[in-house]
């Protein structure tokens, strides 16, 4: 387009769209390279690195006195960054923070901010100089080692880059946001990267794996624990990734007291720990986090350390998943190491990043070494000529003398003895203690010397290898000199937190009725009745939809349902969702397992692991038919479908060798031992029940009918409702029809000695309800144990994990179903029993009522 020229100079049209792209790009480009981005070879910001060159023109060294920040900001103001002293200021607080980088390069005197997210003293009221460690930066600057620019006025010079000895970028990492782009290249320890680098000097081509066994990963300022490796093979390897950090924290007992405390000594990196107290505070109050008692802060000068108090009775490794999973105590650090390469923004690995390092090391190392060899032949040009001058000093004085002046005595020096103005000037510049005889000696060595390091410059420049020889040497003097121990740990286990760990273990009832509804409620709702009580409502039902199933068992422990078609479907009890009163109805069991078109729940069962290979589920069917299944065998049930544990014949077939008469039922079953002192409970519709030792019934040949056990009164007791062998039970929970729940001790229910008595009354039941189920436990004790694990496990001894507690068999005394039992392999009687296995299966999946 025509550029016009006007009155107030030269217009040039142009489109707003074209103008708007290319001031933006312009922009962006600024922000990237001017001002966000590290570079890849210092590692270093444009405002950090004139911080720096600043510090060192100002002698603001280690060893000397401090100088107020202030003045520090207006020389990197004035000279080098044209920007509001708030950025220059902030840059250098960052800086000199021992929680924000690995190696501070800053030494700051006064507040400069905490970890609690503190803001610093103003700048005229903190002092700063450089750390040791800076020095590494700068060192040889003033040898041409960098190439140097003009300041933004063009007044000054400034350096592109420093020659950083340091490998600074991966050692203190950096963040940045620009334009549509951003960096997070997170810290390492200092002795893990120099290792690194001088591997990758011998080994060039060696891989990200190669590497990983020299870092082992970030290193936070903070500490921490880094879960699991994938997340760092990600980032070496690509660039990109995410590093799980949880904080480190301790379960210890509180002091005159038996409750326990969690105590935090370290956090992950940049989380505000005064922001985490108060989230801990706020989601206890929100009731989000359950059984802390009081959170505070009793950090000082000799490190971190917050306190979280629990309640009495609460699981210490349950708050504290929920304290990872709720809060920042675990946090996400996502790398992302972008940097200036060659000036443009690039997305670097570990291996790029060391190579571009070492690669520019040889630079520096190479332009250090020309500048001092070109330092000594000049000084070996001026050594020859003072070696001339005094070889022949009385000529050289009668020359001086005679000579009109000093120009005059220099063009005279440079005729007779062949120098040149230099060397002449140097002549005349030599003090008469110079002539002295052990003057003379000294010069000659300093020349022997001077003739010696220009031999091994010239050696070193000519020799590659010997470059990399240098830089070897000098990342091991760094390594030396500033190398620490790792203070971030790196754990292999890296699942993310599963719904176990974040559910307390406790003792609950799960009921279902007739109808599907079911529901879970705390076993500590139900109080303690004696014998004869009528118990409490544990559910609201419907005249037609009674309660048939009671289970008291751990919020962990397992499920499994069999429907009528013969499948087994599985649910941890803590998925069950808790009901805190005991009058709900619950949920349609259809809303937490899968069952297809009419099929219905026949039977259920609580176990606290399908992991136990010699322990077997025995099926029974109304009809008689019996099977033993290995509970391993039905561990990996799909979630929808489940999986089929009984093939049912269709209804009305013939079913084998049977006694019962037509209108009787199987209503339980269990093995016992041979030798057992166990006791047969038995309880009536009508609450009536009664305990007989097992010794009392003899054993009859398979199809026999039985030996009476219970005196059948229809109006006083009616039929028998349950019966289960008790062996070390202690508790015992009665649910009705009509969903009275009525909790007991065992030891009220007398053992009678005769076989036929109807027992006492266990439960006043109202007109028209009946028993409907039974569940035994063997803890009295609804609470938790210290370590964690729920009581009330049958056999189990409460305070073992559940995978210790002997091959599940205390789920027999606490299912509350009939007609599905676990049988301990070990524990099967020696004398002739029925044979599970050679039992025949029918082939036929049709739906049965059996």
């Amino acid at each position: 387009m025509t550029t016009y020229k006007t009155d107030y100079g030269f217009i040039k049209p142009t489109h707003i769209e074209e103008e708007m792209r290319t001031s933006y790009l312009d922009y962006a480009m600024s922000v990237i390279v001017s001002r966000a981005l590290p570079d890849v070879r210092d590692g270093l910001k444009p405002v950090q690195r004139r911080i720096l060159y600043a510090m060192e023109e100002l002698g603001m060294r280690p060893g000397q006195g401090y100088k107020k920040s202030a003045r520090l900001v207006g020389e990197v103001l004035g000279k080098y960054h044209p920007h509001n002293n708030d950025s220059v200021y902030e840059a250098m607080v960052r800086m000199a923070q021992d929680f924000t980088m690995r190696l501070p390069l800053v030494d700051g005197q006064g507040n400069f901010g905490s970890v609690d997210n503190d803001p610093p003293a103003a700048m005229r009221y903190t002092e700063a100089r450089m750390q040791a460690v800076a020095e590494e930066m700068l060192v040889n600057i003033d040898e041409n080692t960098v190439d140097h620019i003009d300041n933004f006025d063009g007044t000054l010079r400034e350096p592109v880059v420093l020659p950083a000895r340091l490998p600074n970028l991966m050692i203190n990492g950096a963040s940045g946001i620009a334009v549509g782009m951003a960096t997070n290249i997170p810290p390492h320890n200092p002795t893990e990267i120099c290792n690194a680098v001088v591997h990758l000097v011998d080994h060039p081509d060696a891989t990200v794996e190669d590497l990983l066994k020299h870092v082992q990963g970030p290193d936070f300022p903070t500490g921490g624990t880094i879960m699991g490796r994938e997340g760092i093979r990600n980032a070496y390897s690509t660039g990109r990734g995410q590093i799980i950090v949880r904080a480190k924290a301790e379960i210890e007992p509180m002091s005159r007291s038996n409750r326990m405390q969690i105590i935090v000594s370290e956090l992950p990196y940049q989380v505000n720990k005064a922001a985490l107290v108060e989230k801990i505070a706020n989601l206890t109050k929100d009731k989000r986090l359950q059984g802390i008692s009081e959170v505070r802060d009793e950090s000082d000068r000799e490190g971190m350390r917050v306190v979280i108090e629990l309640r009495t009775g609460t699981q210490p490794m349950v708050v504290l998943n929920n304290l990872y999973k709720l809060t920042p105590m675990q946090n996400s650090f996502s790398a992302n190491m972008l940097a200036l390469v060659e000036g443009m923004p690039r997305t670097i690995t570990l291996k790029v990043a060391l190579l571009s390092f070492i690669d520019f090391r040889r630079e520096v190392v190479r332009r250090r070494a020309e500048f001092q060899l070109e330092k000594a032949r000049q000084r070996a040009h001026i050594l020859a000529g003072l070696r001339i001058a005094v070889s022949n000093l009385d000529e050289v004085i009668a020359i001086i003398r005679g000579a009109a002046d000093t120009p005059s005595a220099r063009d005279a020096l440079m005729t007779r003895f062949s120098l040149d103005e230099p060397q002449s000037q140097a002549i005349l510049d030599m003090q008469l203690r110079r002539i002295s005889t052990l003057e003379r000696e000294r010069l000659e060595e300093e020349y022997a010397q001077i003739q010696t390091t220009i031999q091994g410059l010239e050696e070193l420049l000519g020799d590659e290898n010997k470059i990399m020889l240098e830089i070897k040497k000098e990342t091991r003097a760094l390594r030396k000199k500033f190398g620490e121990d790792r203070r971030t740990d790196i754990s292999l286990d890296a699942h993310d937190i599963s719904r176990a760990e974040l559910e307390a273990h406790e003792q609950v009832v799960v009921t279902l009725s007739q109808g599907g509804y079911i529901k879970r409620i705390p076993a500590n709702t139900y109080r303690n009745q004696h014998r004869g009580g009528k118990g409490v409502v544990s559910m609201t039902t419907r005249e037609d939809d009674p309660v048939k199933h009671l289970l008291v068992a751990d919020t962990h422990d397992t499920l499994l349902f069999f429907t009528n078609r013969g499948r087994v479907h599985k649910l941890t009890v803590f998925e069950l969702r808790p009901d805190t009163s005991r009058n709900t109805r619950g949920v349609p069991v259809v809303n937490v397992v899968q069952l297809g078109a009419n099929e219905t729940v026949s039977a259920v069962v609580a176990v606290d692991s399908l992991d136990h290979d010699d322990t077997f589920l025995m099926l029974g069917t109304r009809n008689g038919k019996i099977k033993r299944i290995a509970l391993s065998s039905i561990g990996n049930i799909r979630p929808s479908g489940g999986v089929l544990g009984m093939r049912l014949q269709k209804k009305g077939s013939e079913i084998g060798k049977r006694k019962l008469s037509q209108d009787d039922r199987v209503v339980g079953m269990a093995i016992i031992l041979h030798n057992s002192d166990s006791r047969l409970l038995v309880i009536s519709k009508k609450g009536f029940g009664k305990l007989t030792a097992v010794d009392k019934y003899r054993r009859q040949g398979r199809g026999g009918k039985g030996i009476l056990t219970f005196d059948i009164q229809p109006r006083k007791t009616g039929p028998v409702a349950v019966a289960e062998v008790v062996d070390d039970s202690k508790e015992l929970y009665l649910v009705s029809e009509q969903a009275q729940v009525q909790r007991t001790n065992l030891s009220e229910i007398s053992t009678t000695i005769g076989r036929k008595a109807s027992g006492v009354i266990i439960m006043r039941l109202a007109s028209g309800d009946s028993v409907s189920s039974i569940a035994c436990v063997s803890d009295l004790d609804s609470g938790t144990s210290a370590t964690g694990k729920s009581n009330g496990k049958g056999n189990a001894e409460a305070s073992k994990p559940a995978a210790e507690s002997k091959n599940g068999t205390a789920n027999a005394q606490r299912n509350g179903s009939a007609k599905a039992e676990l049988v301990d392999a070990d524990e099967e009687s020696d004398e002739p029993q029925m044979s599970f296995d050679d039992m025949t299966e029918e082939d036929d999946e049709t739906d049965s009522d059996d």
